[in-house]
């Protein structure tokens, strides 16, 4: 090789076949569902041998899990925002609508869309992949919501008996169920509404 040529950048190369299984496995659970799609289709979709993503992941669900979260993080940053950032302006009611609105813009995100309901859907019936879209996916945002909570009680903003895991299943788990079972309208309004509602039940009596 000759002074002037450079070695190839396997570090890049990797990045670009990581985001191109990244997208063929999202686009092919969206396609087709997650128990059609597999590796080998993964594997073909984006160009790349089956030892390739074996090399990664141990499995299409750490693939899809991870092709998500990345998904997530790039709509965030698209959007100017952090990834898991849960704002505390010490206005509770404020903080909370502005998360929520956020994931209504989430949801209601075509390319977001189809894979997060083909894998919560899935993880319905398949109790392995439903304990690790919680773990990776969910739980992490749950926590934040944990934490601005406890954050308000010491505050005083909400009684000191409220359990805030409890506590934020009154805002999340509503609209969760309107979305994945197509119950009503996903909107500004209706979350808005909900934190009004649950405020009320929470706050200081």
């Amino acid at each position: 090789m000759s002074a002037n040529q450079s070695a190839p950048d396997v570090t890049r190369r990797s990045e670009r076949s990581r985001r191109a299984i990244y997208d063929a496995a999202l686009a092919l659970v969206a396609e087709v569902g997650y128990p059609k799609t597999t590796i080998e289709g993964i594997a073909s979709r984006a160009g790349v041998g089956k030892q390739t993503i074996y090399r990664w992941w141990s499995s299409k669900a750490d693939v899809l899990l991870e092709a998500f979260l990345d998904l997530g993080e790039q709509a965030a940053q698209a959007a100017g925002q952090a990834p898991y950032a849960f704002p505390d302006t010490g206005d509770l009611a404020a903080d909370l609508k502005h998360v929520l609105r956020a994931t209504v813009d989430e949801l209601r995100d075509p390319a977001l869309q189809a894979p997060y309901r083909a894998l919560a859907a899935e993880g319905v019936v398949n109790e392995e992949l439903g304990r690790e879209f919680v773990a990776k996916l969910l739980e992490p945002q749950l926590q934040l919501y944990v934490e601005r909570l406890r954050s308000a009680q010491d505050a005083g903003d909400v009684r000191p008996d409220a359990d805030p895991r409890i506590a934020l299943e009154l805002f999340v788990s509503p609209l969760a169920q309107r979305w994945l079972q197509h119950t009503g309208p996903i909107t500004y309004d209706y979350t808005d509404t909900l934190v009004d509602y649950a405020l009320n039940g929470i706050a200081p009596r």
